[in-house]
């Protein structure tokens, strides 16, 4: 009997694990999507019109910095909720009139959990947001490349990002899109 019960436990442990890792990779390729949208929309570049599933699916590892911004922004949201679980445990007065006595109502936990999720996407829009106007000034820095194609001919820029098929080079306020492996050489977005 006591086999049967470790054996099951450490399956339920196992499920679990896998059940949180999926969730958090999930997560993070969102989260990933959206910093890249952030990203690009600052040089007016709608990165869905380009990218395909599997950019979007390596997208929270292409860049440190959205790995980063993903993992602090998860952590961020449950060191706060745990915060608040503190203060409403240990000192439950204070924690009353903080929230003018809500805390008492039947729909509290239900509030509680819709302003928490409110919240963390506000933080993750604002946190894109400055992801894209950094990542712009960064790219404004950088020296300019040269990419060769087919014909010889040589484009010049800085390089704003690439997906699996196209890349992005920013030429004197002009942006281009330069497809990877296509007979077309190049498309002028701005």
């Amino acid at each position: 009997m006591e086999e049967g019960f470790i054996k099951d436990t450490y399956e339920l442990i196992i499920k679990e694990i896998q059940t949180v890792i999926t969730a958090s990779y999930i997560l993070a390729i969102g989260i990933g999507m959206l910093f890249n949208y952030q990203k690009y929309s600052e040089f007016d570049i709608n990165i869905f019109d380009y990218s395909d599933v599997f950019d979007f699916l390596i997208a929270p590892f292409s860049d440190f910095y959205i790995l980063l911004f993903a993992t602090v922004s998860i952590l961020f949201v449950v060191i706060f909720f745990q915060l608040d679980n503190v203060w409403k445990r240990k000192w439950p007065k204070s924690y009353s009139k903080a929230n003018f006595g809500r805390d008492k109502k039947s729909w509290f936990k239900i509030y509680r959990v819709i302003l928490f999720t409110i919240s963390s996407f506000v933080y993750l829009y604002l946190s894109a947001d400055y992801y894209g106007r950094y990542t712009k000034n960064k790219i404004g820095n950088q020296k300019n490349i040269s990419i060769k194609l087919a014909d010889n001919e040589l484009k010049s820029g800085k390089l704003i990002g690439k997906t699996k098929d196209v890349i992005f080079l920013l030429n004197k306020g002009s942006v281009y899109a330069i497809p990877i492996s296509s007979l077309v050489k190049e498309i002028k977005i701005k």
